[in-house]
């Protein structure tokens, strides 16, 4: 068995191109200097800064997200008849800048901002806000445990059709947690698989749980952490929550942002709740023949940001 463990960065030769809104609305690849973790997220598919967060902000941030979690009941977003308990809710809570206003703040903090626009454009925004608090000494319920990735693969490809070095990865969304507490590799902290962002496939769906998964002879990098790091990785990596070690562990708790491009719809919400539609226009939709006359016109069933 793979033993979890830090892989090193392996230094690339791709230079720092990357995109930025440089034209008005439009994108355009520019040449210039890029931060290091940028460059890495658009290489490698993941970036951890160490103690971007003094201790009194995390205190602060941890503070109000206790208080979200006790003012605010799980947000049931799918019904238990389609696979769902409603103790796989109690774990986490939506729209988190909608509920506290140091969430708000973090999610506009320049030092995160500066590392995703390079890649998403100075206009990107946030898709999906969601804390996670995954208590002590219990085993992984969620789907995140399984091997997955949050959207795309945005360029699908065959398997053995690599892309080619020269040109940057297009990125769409990027992930974003901030650890409130310290996540030692005993909680089950996030494992990826370093550069398969950029394969245009999603995990095999036989392996969902295989400790061994490698992805163009790259395998598993545990990226744990201590309260104030902040993690970064690209929605199209190959990811999941590692299983904890032992019966006896702290458990996971952080504040995850989803960045996402102009022109990604935002999900904090889902559809039936926030969308541009009529309630005649609705009403039409639902009495249709079948579902697809309600999905295109934007009413989509909860999906991995938004439930």
């Amino acid at each position: 068995m793979t033993q979890f463990g830090h892989a090193p960065l392996v230094a690339t030769t791709w230079g720092d191109i990357v995109l930025t809104k440089t034209l008005g609305v439009y994108l355009e690849t520019t040449d210039g200097p890029a931060p290091e973790a940028s460059r890495q997220l658009e290489q490698r598919g993941f970036a951890h800064l160490p103690q971007l967060f003094d201790i009194d902000t995390v205190e602060e941030l941890r503070r109000d997200l206790d208080r979200v979690f006790d003012t605010y009941p799980p947000d049931v977003r799918v019904e238990a008849t389609e696979g769902k308990r409603a103790s796989d809710w109690t774990e986490f809570r939506y729209e988190t800048l909608n509920r506290s206003p140091i969430a708000q703040r973090i999610v506009a903090d320049r030092r995160i901002l500066d590392i995703v626009e390079p890649l998403l454009g100075e206009d990107c925004h946030v898709i999906a806000n969601t804390t996670w608090r995954n208590p002590a000494n219990t085993p992984v319920t969620h789907g995140g445990g399984n091997w997955h990735i949050d959207s795309g693969p945005h360029v699908p490809r065959p398997e053995g059709t690599p892309w080619p070095d020269h040109i940057p990865y297009p990125v769409f969304a990027i992930a974003c947690h901030v650890l409130v507490e310290d996540m030692p590799r005993s909680s089950g902290p996030t494992g990826v698989i370093p550069g398969s962002h950029r394969s245009g496939r999603y995990p095999p769906l036989d392996r969902l749980e295989d400790d061994d998964l490698s992805c163009d002879g790259e395998t598993i990098y545990v990226i744990d952490g201590k309260a104030g790091d902040v993690v970064l990785f690209c929605s199209d990596i190959w990811h999941r929550r590692t299983p904890p070690t032992g019966d006896e562990h702290p458990g996971r708790y952080f504040m995850q942002i989803h960045y996402g491009r102009r022109d990604v719809a935002q999900r904090m919400r889902p559809t039936a709740e926030a969308n541009h539609l009529s309630e005649a226009a609705i009403a039409r939709a639902k009495d249709a023949p079948n579902h697809r006359h309600q999905t295109v016109i934007g009413l989509h069933r909860p999906g991995f940001y938004d439930g």
